[in-house]
């Protein structure tokens, strides 16, 4: 069948009728489309990926259901796939949707600190640390290892500890840095009841 520039023909529309007799998907679909970024609350956001996973269910009340469970939605999206199928009416389908949120909004923030100098686009980096490491329950380091131009050769989880520490070896990391070239590094770590931290003396160059 010839579909037109459309792809949501008539016959998806009479199935999804029978299967969302309010139109309440539609309306949702039309508001994501036409609106700005901020046209779908949280709960709607995760809502609209688990109607593409469980496509004849009212997913609002699950889609609310994780949000209280996780917290938030970053920690939603980057949850582990087995805690999201813990969730009673999350199956391998919706979890892996909703996974594949948070590796998308991960890689495009890391794109964007790999293509210029950290040091002259730190607030790409803290968007990207913040999208990686604020929703984590754990302790962990990382060690962002830059080139002489200081862009990022290498993010490198060091550490993963517990609510309240990660041990960390200096030998190592400074073997690891001059093993890859790099002319500098920073140390990042997180604490899962506060904020990511960061040195005040951004780069520390080797």
């Amino acid at each position: 069948m010839v579909r037109s520039g459309d792809d949501h023909t008539s016959e998806d529309r009479v199935r999804e009728a029978a299967h969302d007799p309010s139109g309440h998907r539609a309306r949702l679909r039309e508001r994501l489309l036409e609106g700005g970024d901020d046209a779908l609350a949280d709960h709607e956001l995760v809502e609209y990926l688990l109607m593409a996973a469980i496509p004849r269910r009212d997913v609002k009340p699950l889609a609310r259901m994780l949000l209280k469970r996780f917290g938030s939605l970053a920690a939603v999206f980057n949850a582990d796939p087995r805690a999201l199928q813990a969730t009673p009416g999350v199956g391998e389908t919706a979890a892996a949707a909703l996974r594949i949120a948070g590796i998308a909004a991960r890689r495009m923030a890391r794109k964007q600190v790999q293509e210029q100098p950290v040091l002259g686009s730190w607030q790409a980096l803290l968007d990207y640390l913040h999208i990686d490491m604020a929703h984590l329950r754990r302790e962990r380091v990382r060690v962002l290892y830059l080139d002489t131009r200081n862009r990022l050769i290498l993010d490198d989880l060091v550490s993963e500890g517990t609510i309240d520490e990660a041990a960390i070896h200096p030998r190592e990391i400074i073997h690891k840095a001059l093993d890859i070239g790099a002319a500098a590094l920073i140390l990042v770590h997180n604490h899962p009841t506060r904020e990511i931290s960061l040195p005040q003396t951004p780069a520390q160059s080797l």
